[in-house]
């Protein structure tokens, strides 16, 4: 398994971890301090922001889970499709993810698109 796909195992992991405290060892492990995450919802730069929209996904969308489409990279890019519904039934939500990462390993950058929602989400 490439770095890259296990990064992006562990990125979804982190979305799907509603332990506060696990949630957050998961994010200090995947993203640098200082790492921007972008998508239509939010524009946030840092681990705290970052654990906050995560926890406010998963109270909107609570007994959800995210499950992690192919990965495709080069170089310290990765891009990946991923969606969001009932363990084993028809998705609500389905993105792309874009990420880059530091010489460090960590992701620097998420750049996301929703390419489905539901109504009045």
């Amino acid at each position: 398994m490439s770095d890259i796909q296990q990064l992006a195992e562990q990125y979804i992991a982190v979305w799907n971890e509603t332990d506060p405290a696990a949630r957050r060892a998961g994010i200090d492990a995947v993203f640098a301090a200082d790492g921007r995450y972008t998508d239509p919802l939010a524009d946030v730069t840092g681990r705290d922001a970052l654990d906050a929209v995560i926890g406010a996904v998963q109270a909107q969308f609570a007994g959800l889970v995210f499950t992690l489409g192919p990965v495709d990279a080069h170089h310290d890019i990765a891009r990946f499709t991923w969606e969001l519904g009932p363990a084993g039934g028809e998705s609500l939500v389905v993105g792309f993810d874009v990420i880059t990462t530091g010489e460090d390993g960590l992701v620097r950058s998420v750049l996301g698109f929703l390419d489905k929602v539901p109504a009045g989400a």
